[in-house]
């Protein structure tokens, strides 16, 4: 016969156990998602792994100081979109759906986000551009508008491009462009610059294709027409053939090259080997590690310590991609607090309630506004150069 006290025992332990899991779950608070949709299937990218360690250092900051609307902890959710429009609006389809999803921050590639568009605004999706500088990425016509740039802008980069050029009395400029959205944005950027500034000129723009595997004869039909230096936009993968290429050109024939910082966020060099110390290769960007505020650097090794392998900046791939993010998340998860749910309506508006942040990169005072969705400005842009162990360091230009 069952024992009838073992059997009441059972039976209380059993509630007991049920009253600890219900007290569990209750202690376990649900995360506060955020979306990165980016290309880390992209053979020779770093840029996605970039804008993740940004990421992951700032959102392990935020959850070890108690997370957000009152100790909810961020979850980072990646989706692989490998440079392919097709599955970046399918990855943004499926955010869209995701409950408790605030925003979804991107990565490097300006012409899978402008394909992605016209999804972001029928979801409502709200947007965090953390590497990409096509301008109508921000200037889309959403009313409201639902993506925010703490990145490049190309209207500001080819005019620093090319007002760097003419310090160097390089006033013949060849344009070598992306044959993409990317590239047309700094074409019209470029023709813009040079209407208001008579005393430079651009001689020749030539265009090349995504994968194209030699482009010395489109540098060749630049350096024809007159040009003194060569603007470049791409990517590490055809900047790299680049490289190459006229590194094997006569010493003579071998013109400076001043480079949009697609390059930057690849093994471009790597790829470039020993051929990038044997031509002037010049690149911009946004910030420089070498350059930060000891106190904000100090802050931001420790967490990135404490979510990656990294000890030394020496060691930070991608530093504009992994800067950005850092700073774009923790302005973010002061709106979601500001906004005080996960609503994406209203932390977009909180967006541009934060009145301050003492961010890595600067102090944002305001981050944003109604009026204003790009963080950063002219102010912030400079000229960096690969020293011979490949690692990226600030000129005096």
């Amino acid at each position: 016969m069952p024992n009838p006290i073992a059997s009441r025992l059972s039976h209380a332990f059993a509630g007991i156990l049920l009253a600890l899991l219900a007290i569990g779950a209750c202690a376990a608070p649900a995360p506060v998602r955020i979306g990165l949709d980016a290309e880390f299937g992209l053979d020779n990218s770093t840029s996605a792994q970039a804008v993740e360690l940004g990421l992951r250092s700032a959102i392990g900051e935020i959850n070890r100081a108690g997370g957000v609307l009152g100790g909810r902890p961020i979850e980072l959710v990646n989706k692989d979109h490998r440079s392919l429009p097709a599955r970046g609006i399918r990855n943004i389809e499926e955010f869209a759906r995701m409950p408790d999803l605030v925003a979804v921050f991107g990565g490097r590639f300006s012409p899978v986000i402008i394909e992605e568009l016209p999804t972001l605004k029928s979801t409502r999706t709200l947007f965090m551009a953390a590497w990409s500088s096509a301008d109508m990425i921000v200037d889309n016509g959403m009313q409201p508008n639902y993506v925010y740039r703490l990145s490049l802008r190309d209207s500001l980069a080819m005019p620093k491009m090319l007002d760097t050029a003419r310090k160097r009395g390089l006033r013949n400029v060849g344009l070598l462009l992306t044959n993409t959205s990317w590239g047309r944005s700094n074409l019209a950027a470029a023709e813009k610059f040079v209407e208001a500034n008579k005393d430079i000129r651009i001689v020749k723009t030539a265009w090349y294709n995504w994968r194209d595997q030699t482009l010395v004869a489109r540098y060749k039909a630049l350096r024809n027409a007159g040009a003194q230096i060569i603007v470049l936009v791409a990517n590490d993968d055809e900047a790299a053939v680049l490289v190459r290429e006229v590194a094997a050109l006569p010493q003579a024939e071998r013109m400076p090259i001043l480079s949009h910082w697609g390059v930057t966020g690849g093994e471009f060099t790597r790829q470039a080997g020993p051929a990038l110390h044997q031509v002037d290769f010049s690149v911009i960007q946004t910030f420089s590690f070498f350059n930060a505020d000891k106190k904000r650097l100090a802050r931001f090794m420790n967490a990135a310590a404490a979510v990656s392998t990294i000890r030394r900046i020496e060691e930070i791939d991608g530093p504009v991609g992994v800067a950005h993010a850092y700073d774009l998340m923790h302005i973010l998860a002061k709106a979601i607090d500001l906004a005080g749910s996960t609503d994406r309506k209203k932390v977009r508006d909180a967006l541009e309630k934060v009145r301050r942040h003492e961010g890595l990169i600067k102090t944002y005072s305001p981050p944003f506004t109604p009026a204003r969705h790009e963080a950063l400005g002219a102010r912030e842009l400079l000229i960096a150069r690969y020293r011979k162990d490949g690692v990226l360091v600030p000129t005096d230009d």
